[in-house]
């Protein structure tokens, strides 16, 4: 502990202290001004993304359009993250409507696996957890499913239109970028799973950063998605080739799950915070999380206590520790278990959580970690269009590439969501054939009297509902403009229980990113907190806020990516 403090103390000297005011505002923090435009805004965590989402607009795409085009080129040029083996998850302004609507993309287990079955393979590895990598944790794809919905209901280009510039970065190659390139380096590790070097690991390793990378058996794949729809990746040849290559090696996911998967357009669910409305999507996902956090806060005078304080750092943590029980026991697949979501996000739940925490004392426990939890790699972007139409989408395959596991010709890998399921008995979160996994996965919107304000998210893991909550709270709470709220030194807990069946008893780790004092630091290891300096995943955020009254788009890209906000 010691020698832990001692480090912690010189790096916190490290970088330089702000002004008070700064550290109120937080525009100490700010790595560059916001981008203002005025007829479309694209944010994602790869600028030649941004670029393709700008050109379809320009062609009189909608942003629908242009979050497709921007995400099925990230599933070329950030595979790392994100890609057609994944899900995703979207909400969606329309503006002719004036309503919000939320889609959930996230794919099932094989309907030919049991519980019992499950159980003896995983004991045959002496496991009781799903394993993260390999055929076991496979399941249904659902990003491909997800983008033709979202194109059926919004679109205004053609398909083809839309998933060409994709189609030609694969072809033709593009240059890695320099955070992407670093976890690229990691996939090395995969090359023992089928298919994973012949697709990701040219001549034998990952590219260098600046190094042109191509992909032709994706475009081929993305191809016959342009010109078959949903039914080309989930009723043809590409579904044959997913569910022969499993059943070959070891995995359950058939034909007919691929056949039979649907997405769900489901009512996002909002939170009202100091006259801002957060909306999330309900579980399985952990949207409500955010709301949930939100809801004990908005008990304390954030504001008096100041960013980056003693207090602040405390009773967000704190907060953060309930939020995460709940979801550990109510965040489950709705079409298996009614969570009481309701009642989760009521102001009268909030009060009766807020009288648990001390505001002097760190609890160890508030009733129920698992490190997998909290490595969760994303994708998330946001797409604003002319007619004032919002689109705020995430997609991942979980773990960075996914499971490993790369079926022959087609160019992507497969997610591994399946590892997030309990194999504890009877809970609401414990594996069952054709069940959606416990999703970390969320994106954000907010609206302020009814009208749409902001679109953004956080990626990584368990970071995001914290992030969320941070976005909010730096903006409402602290005043500050949609780059500075992601620019802002971060709080990451972790350790929390989950919903794989771990339970907290230590009370977690609390890690700060640079720019938290050293008073800070001394004051909450007082308060019991076990602090670590810098220790991630912080997530990757983007934002698009819309000014109504000067009707312009304000758009943000954090540093933490490689990211770009653009607009015109």
């Amino acid at each position: 502990m010691i020698l832990r403090f001692t480090i912690l103390v010189l790096l916190v000297f490290s970088v330089d202290l702000a002004t008070a005011q700064d550290r109120i505002t937080g525009r100490a923090f700010a790595t560059r001004s916001e981008v203002i435009a005025k007829t479309g805004m694209a944010a994602t965590s790869q600028p030649l993304a941004t670029q393709v989402a700008l050109d379809i607009l320009k062609k009189g795409g909608s942003a629908v359009d242009a979050a497709i085009a921007a995400n099925a080129t990230l599933g070329l040029m950030e595979p790392t993250g994100n890609g057609i083996g994944g899900d995703l998850f979207a909400i969606v302004w329309d503006n002719k409507t004036q309503k919000l609507y939320g889609l959930n993309a996230s794919g099932r287990s094989p309907r030919g696996l049991s519980y019992d079955k499950l159980k003896q393979l995983l004991a045959k590895q002496n496991r009781e957890t799903i394993p993260p990598l390999g055929p076991l944790p496979v399941s249904v794809p659902g990003c491909v499913d997800g983008w033709c919905e979202l194109h059926q209901k919004f679109g205004k280009l053609p398909l083809s239109d839309v998933l060409q510039p994709a189609i030609d970065y694969a072809n033709d190659g593009f240059p890695v970028s320099e955070l992407i390139a670093y976890y690229w380096a990691s996939g090395r590790r995969l090359a023992q799973y089928p298919g994973f070097a012949a697709t990701f690991l040219p001549n034998g390793k990952a590219p260098a950063k600046g190094e042109i990378f191509k992909n032709p058996m994706l475009a081929t794949t993305l191809g016959k998605i342009a010109k078959g729809g949903r039914n080309a990746f989930y009723e043809g040849e590409v579904a044959q080739t997913i569910a022969s290559f499993l059943q070959e090696n070891g995995g359950y996911v058939a034909y007919e799950d691929l056949a039979e998967h649907k997405s769900e357009w489901v009512q996002p669910v909002g939170y009202d915070y100091r006259g801002y409305k957060l909306w999330e999507l309900p579980p399985n996902g952990q949207g409500i999380a955010a709301l949930q956090i939100l809801g004990v806060l908005e008990g304390y005078d954030i504001r008096s206590m100041g960013f980056g304080s003693p207090d602040h750092v405390h009773h967000f943590v704190e907060a953060k520790k309930l939020a995460f029980e709940d979801r550990a026991k109510f965040y489950a697949d709705q079409d298996f278990h009614k969570s009481p979501v309701a009642e989760l996000i009521s102001p009268e739940y909030a009060a009766q959580r807020r009288k648990l925490i001390s505001s002097r004392r760190a609890a160890r426990r508030y009733d129920a970690g698992n490190p997998a939890l909290e490595q969760g790699d994303t994708i998330y972007l946001t797409v604003a269009d002319k007619d004032r139409n919002m689109v705020s989408l995430i997609q991942s395959n979980y773990r960075g590439f996914g499971s490993g596991m790369c079926p022959p010709g087609l160019g992507f890998c497969l997610q591994d969501r399946g590892e997030l399921f309990d194999m504890h008995p009877d809970r609401m979160n414990t594996y069952a054939p054709g069940k959606r996994p416990f999703h970390t996965i969320i994106p954000a919107f907010v609206t302020k009297d009814g009208k749409p304000f902001m679109s953004f998210g956080v990626m990584g893991g368990a970071t995001q509902p914290q992030g969320h909550a941070q976005i909010m709270i730096n903006m409402i709470d602290f005043d500050m403009n949609i780059q500075e709220a992601g620019d802002a030194p971060r709080i990451l807990h972790s350790g929390s229980s989950q919903p794989t069946g771990q339970v907290m008893t230590d009370g977690g780790t609390v890690s700060l990113e640079s720019g938290f004092d050293y008073e800070t630091v001394r004051n909450l290891m007082a308060r019991g907190h076990t602090i670590e300096f810098a220790r991630g995943p912080f997530g990757g955020y983007q934002g698009i806020k819309y000014d109504a009254l000067n009707d312009v788009l304000y758009g943000a890209s954090e540093s933490r990516k490689d990211g770009q906000a653009a607009g015109y």
